[in-house]
């Protein structure tokens, strides 16, 4: 149930520390809160930054870690040839543009900011380098030591919300092998008329089928561990390795769908005028990947001119999602294609020149060395085209494809322009800072201390004047970008007669929208956006408790679509009859203590598998596995002629059957007595760590955090997937009722820590796990009044 965690009594007086630290130029005050929260105060903008760097290094210095190294391509120095593909991925899809260009789009004191961010993180990499209790286990375990950082790790893209290579790529094999037509009924790409994804000519069906993107996943890859990479003493055996490897991969899967269809993330923003307090409120879950260490990290900065406070991504500076003392934001996905696979003819007589109007032009090379475990290191050989960076060259084919990637313009590090948007005191100030953010294409709201809320849609967008970017085109020149529709031309509104602003990873361009060659065509299942303006479009005034019901709300719109089928169906057994009768008397909310829930969940699976049967034909059926809830329901509430000359009959047929597989299955796995079938039985969060299917019993207990029943599912507000483990969603929560800033709660699981035995680790999790918040204080006083421990960083004599 949404709450707020009680406030413990805090000690009369904090411990305090002080630090002498190399590189500060005034004293520096960190306050930490007892939910593991940095407060910093400092007295100029580069000690802010430094101690921002410096103290979330601390916290998370596995994490910062293994950023370095993958952004570097350097992670086959640690592990082996095994990670060899990945750094050759980083260092091909590195940025190589100008430094000075890129820095100075995420703020006009970029390059002071970020270098300023490095020089704390550097502070505590030589620290640890002194000091071996300041290397956390993970590197321990590996046995070596964080490295020093330069600035153009900060801006790598590597971890990104970048584009659609993937999706792209698979509709191009679809449509090779099962037809145009095909595609566009199983996808639902919208809005306005369908779009073109018939393959050019020129395209070489078969050439699609080899493993172009390789070394584009490799480097997009989360790290997954094996016990030959730890030290003895902690190793796991091969078998336990084994069966989380594939738990890992199957939930890596549901990750990248449930990313790009069902579980998104939701934000929203009301009115002063449609609230109890007559104060403007915010509201944002941003779902990613669920593990341990959290991949978002709270942290409050304030100096001259700053003073702003939210989570972002722990190596990055400032704050992505947040406030100051004017307004707050947040952001979600917004459908924004920035990617494209370009096919090129290349000449028989030298595979490193390729055709572009009628003309060979050729490659330019790098050649690097990367450092390998174990071995010589090994030479690569990476080729760039005018487009960018070329994944796989088919010397049989005399082919060759790359990946025009927007990303790589100066100002695509993901969140980086964040910096901007920590300093808007208006909206127009605000929305003048989203026309710099690039990476990703995101949703973003805006509420302030007037009343006024507003939308901005931003993110780098191309202009395809000849293609849809949905399937790979030749790159010849026929299908170049037109340039990039300005950031500030993307759908935004500003007090709308609505009173409120919500936004679920769902369409909100309208067809008559004039750039449509700009915006993406893959979006979101519409229903956790029903159930957001079902709340808010209700008339009453709401409250910061509602909208922490709203965050954590397990009703299921998708569920009043289907369920209603089963009316007039009365079932032959009685096990089915049984549970045909729970789902008609059923709330409709995935509870995770709900034994009609858990039917409910059984039954959709099956019935999905069931009509996808139906209505793909066989040799299609296996690369359309993943087909929105949206096309199910349309399927199954006006059958076509593929369910045969009774169409109605035949979905009611189905819908019985599926109920039938779904009484069967929760039988044999919990037994006949329907009170053991709750959904939570077999939905629940167990955070693993990078290292779980490397290490042994012992160690993954210390590292893993759960499990714990889980309700809802990827179509609720509280999107937890469909999955049996929650492998992604709102780790990261944030409610901000404007100018009232020490009203403010968040969550953040499993802690705010990355050391595994820092009480912050895991003390988090406790809240999140029963949908509860703690208090994010914002003003001085109210700070001073929850901290368990004050830093005071000086400048080393």
């Amino acid at each position: 149930m949404a709450g707020v965690s009680d406030l413990a009594a805090q000690p009369a007086t904090p411990r305090t520390d002080t630090l002498r630290v190399a590189g500060l130029q005034q004293r520096v005050e960190v306050l930490r809160d007892r939910w593991g929260i940095a407060h910093i105060y400092a007295q100029n903008e580069h000690d802010l930054f430094f101690a921002q760097g410096y103290s979330a290094a601390r916290d998370r210095a596995f994490q910062f870690e293994m950023w370095r190294r993958q952004a570097t391509g350097t992670m086959a120095e640690v592990i082996g040839r095994r990670e060899l593909e990945r750094d050759q991925g980083a260092r091909l899809f590195k940025y190589r543009g100008s430094l000075e260009a890129d820095f100075a789009n995420y703020h006009p004191r970029g390059a002071a900011i970020i270098g300023a961010f490095v020089e704390g993180i550097n502070a505590y990499v030589d620290e640890a380098a002194r000091n071996p209790a300041l290397v956390p286990a993970e590197l321990r375990m590996l046995g070596i030591k964080p490295g020093r950082w330069t600035p153009d790790v900060v801006i790598s893209r590597h971890q990104g919300l970048l584009g659609n290579i993937g999706e792209e790529l698979a509709n191009g094999r679809f449509v090779a092998k099962y037809g145009a037509a095909l595609l566009q009924k199983v996808q639902w790409f919208h809005p306005g008329p369908a779009p073109k994804v018939d393959l050019d000519p020129m395209i070489d069906p078969a050439g699609l089928d080899a493993p172009i993107l390789a070394l584009y996943d490799a480097f997009r890859a989360p790290m997954r561990f094996q016990p030959s990479d730890l030290q003895t003493a902690y190793r796991g055996d091969t078998a336990a390795h084994r069966r989380l490897a594939t738990i890992d991969s199957l939930a890596d899967e549901d990750i990248r769908w449930n990313q790009r269809r069902d579980i998104g993330s939701n934000n929203w923003v009301v009115a002063g005028s449609r609230t109890l307090s007559g104060r403007a409120l915010m509201a944002n879950d941003p779902h990613r990947a669920i593990a341990a260490p959290s991949l978002r990290y709270f942290v409050h900065l304030n100096a001259p001119g700053w003073n702003v406070i939210g989570g972002g991504e722990p190596v990055i500076p400032g704050v992505s999602i947040g406030h100051n003392e004017y307004g707050a934001w947040g952001l979600t996905v917004f459908g924004t294609d920035g990617e494209d696979l370009y096919v090129y003819r290349t000449n028989p007589a030298n595979p490193a020149q390729y055709q572009y109007r009628g003309a060979w032009e050729t490659m330019r090379t790098i050649t690097e060395s990367i450092p390998v475990k174990g071995e010589r290191p090994a030479t690569v050989a990476l080729r760039y085209t005018r487009h960018g960076p070329v994944v796989y060259e088919d010397t049989a084919r005399h082919l060759a494809y790359v990946v025009r990637a927007a990303w790589l313009e100066p100002g695509g590090a993901p969140y980086m322009a964040s910096l901007r948007m920590d300093q808007a005191k208006t909206w127009e100030e605000f929305r003048a800072a989203c026309n710099y953010s690039n990476i990703p294409g995101e949703n973003m709201v805006w509420a302030d201390v007037k009343g006024n809320i507003g939308w901005q849609a931003v993110g780098i967008a191309p202009i395809r004047r000849n293609s849809s970017g949905l399937v790979p085109v030749p790159g010849d020149g026929r299908f170049d970008w037109s340039g990039y529709l300005p950031i500030i031309e993307k759908p935004h509104a500003y007090n709308p007669p609505e009173g409120y602003i919500g936004t679920a990873n769902n369409n909100l361009t309208p067809e008559s929208y004039p750039h449509r060659d700009a915006i993406g065509w893959s979006w979101a299942d519409p229903y956790r956006f029903a159930r957001i303006a079902e709340v808010l479009g209700s008339g009453r005034r709401v409250s910061m408790m509602d909208m922490m019901r709203l965050q954590t709300d397990y009703t299921s719109i998708a569920s009043r679509g289907l369920v209603p089928m089963l009316a007039a169906l009365p079932a032959s057994n009685a096990a089915t009859e049984r549970a045909r009768q729970s789902l008609l008397a059923w709330d409709n909310v995935l509870d995770k203590n709900s034994v009609a829930a858990g039917i409910y969940e059984a039954w959709y699976r099956q019935l999905t598998t069931g009509v996808t049967t139906i209505v793909v034909p066989a040799p299609a059926r296996a690369a359309a596995r993943f087909v929105s809830t949206k096309r199910v329901i349309e399927w199954l509430t006006s059958p076509g002629g593929e369910f045969g000359p009774n169409p109605g009959a035949t979905r009611d047929s189905l819908l019985l059957a599926a109920l039938d597989g779904a009484v069967a299955e929760l039988t044999q796995r919990y037994g006949p007595d329907m009170s053991g079938w709750a959904w939570g039985q077999y939905h629940h969060a167990m955070l693993q760590h990078p290292m779980s299917g490397a290490l042994n019993a012992e160690q993954r207990k210390r590292f893993e955090v759960g499990p714990w029943p889980r309700g809802g599912d990827g179509n609720t507000v509280g999107a937890t997937g469909g999955g049996e483990n929650q492998a992604s969603g709102a780790s990261f929560r944030y409610i901000v009722e404007a100018n009232d800033w020490d009203s403010s709660v968040g969550a953040n699981t499993p802690g705010q820590s990355g050391d595994v035995d820092s009480p912050h680790y895991r003390d988090l999790f406790e809240l999140w796990k029963n949908d509860r918040y703690f208090p994010v204080k914002y003003s001085r006083p109210a700070v001073e009044g929850v901290t368990e421990l004050k830093i005071v960083m000086a400048p080393a004599r």
